[in-house]
């Protein structure tokens, strides 16, 4: 590979990493708004559920005709669209529009993020080296901006700005990915087996530019596709009820200052970052499979919510929900990096779209869920709550694990191939 096309490739994977990081901006900072925004339309916790709701209605739309999309335009036009979407979202927020047009936009921003996401991890899969890695680099750089996010949100809100008004500050991040998506994406991301050399690989890197027979229906056929969707879809209901309604719990419950609630928050996302960089080093430097690093995570996360549930205090709560954030960390990326090794490379597109679109109405079902039973039993029922997800997941990983018991693959090669 020459020189030029190196250099172009790290700027792609730079631009891959941000566009995450923005992502992450806006998922940490919303439970920080939350409560501004409530006190201006006059809505409850139940009524705030609909706007996950929303957001999850674009998620699966974007699902539907992800490989579609991606077939048709290319990766490059695919991202472009999608943050376009994104950025007018944030502008038409910024303006307090009547909250039925907050909920279509929120919408239209359901859709910018699943494409954003979609794309970026299309992207990542697609590299012939170290693509595991660079998966978990990925999704650590959106608990970099969800770490941001909850900081920046609860400074601009302790300077007296306007719930709204940081929408405008993420708009103006958002512009900055297009920009980058128009002049830096015009070559495909990708790189060939000749490049390579590893003809294996270079099937995996080709399945961008041979997606044409990729069919959204044979992924569905699979049933270890199913298996990691509802995986996943519970994931993100463990991970956006906790990032969401934390900031509630802390004010409500623990009667914390907002700017300490904003800084535990932002240790949530921190610990969930740090999860992501090193958890999977830890696990093989360990030796530990990736089931067991799966398990251990789940138990991680149920030890921090028993920490919340029976120690008291400021350093209690901080401790409780990094030790979440960190043992949920890996989960995600580890889990779009099996798909490669899972299904056909035709069909790879279809179903990390599928599968990040659909897991993704997590986010809506759940957190409203969580809100609706913090409106009628109290916002201390967070914590069970998010115990029984966790436990759900834990019976999820089982089946997943069978299944790879089973797969072509022995289990020894796979994980070294996830470890590299």
């Amino acid at each position: 590979m020459g020189t030029q096309k190196q250099s172009l490739l790290r700027l792609q994977i730079g631009m891959a990493f941000f566009g995450l990081l923005l992502v992450g901006l806006l998922s940490g900072a919303w439970g920080v708004l939350l409560p501004g925004l409530s006190d201006f339309y006059r809505i409850n916790k139940s009524v705030v559920g609909l706007l996950f709701f929303a957001s999850a209605t674009g998620y699966f739309l974007s699902a539907l005709c992800s490989g579609f999309l991606t077939q048709k335009l290319g990766l490059r036009w695919y991202l472009i669209l999608g943050t376009a979407a994104f950025l007018a979202g944030n502008l038409i927020l910024f303006i307090k529009p009547p909250f039925a047009l907050v909920l279509l936009t929120r919408i239209f921003m359901g859709i910018g993020v699943a494409v954003i996401e979609a794309g970026l991890n299309m992207f990542i899969a697609a590299l012939p080296k170290n693509n595991t890695s660079y998966l978990n680099y990925l999704h650590a750089f959106f608990g970099v901006g969800a770490l941001i996010g909850p900081v920046v949100a609860s400074f601009l809100l302790n300077a007296q700005w306007d719930w709204s008004a940081t929408f405008l500050v993420w708009a103006a991040v958002t512009l900055l990915l297009l920009v980058g998506f128009i002049f830096f994406f015009h070559q495909p991301p990708v790189i060939t087996a000749e490049e390579s050399g590893e003809a294996m690989e270079g099937q995996k890197a080709q399945q961008l530019t041979t997606s044409a027979e990729s069919s959204l229906l044979a992924a569905l056929k699979l049933p270890i596709v199913w298996l990691a969707t509802f995986y996943l879809f519970v994931y993100c209901g463990v991970e956006t009820s906790i990032g969401n309604w934390a900031y509630s719990f802390l004010l409500e419950q623990r009667q914390e200052p907002e700017l300490l609630a904003g800084w535990i928050v932002s240790g949530y996302w921190m610990g969930l970052t740090l999860g992501r960089f090193i958890f999977s080093d830890l696990a093989k430097r360990l030796h530990i499979s990736i089931s067991g690093m799966m398990y251990l995570a789940l138990g991680g996360t149920l030890l921090g919510l028993l920490i919340l549930t029976t120690v008291p205090g400021v350093a209690a709560d901080a401790l409780g929900f990094g030790l979440i954030g960190f043992s949920i960390g890996p989960i995600y990326p580890t889990t779009v990096a099996l798909v490669p090794n899972l299904v056909p490379a035709r069909v790879v597109a279809n179903t990390i779209g599928f599968l990040i679109g659909l897991s993704t109405l997590g986010i809506a079902i759940f957190p409203w869920f969580a809100g609706t039973l913090a409106q009628y039993s109290g916002i201390w029922s967070l914590l069970p709550y998010t115990a029984v997800l966790a436990l759900t997941m834990g019976c999820f990983w089982w089946g997943i694990a069978r299944k790879l018991k089973t797969a072509a693959k022995s289990e020894i090669a796979l994980e070294e191939k996830l470890t590299a």
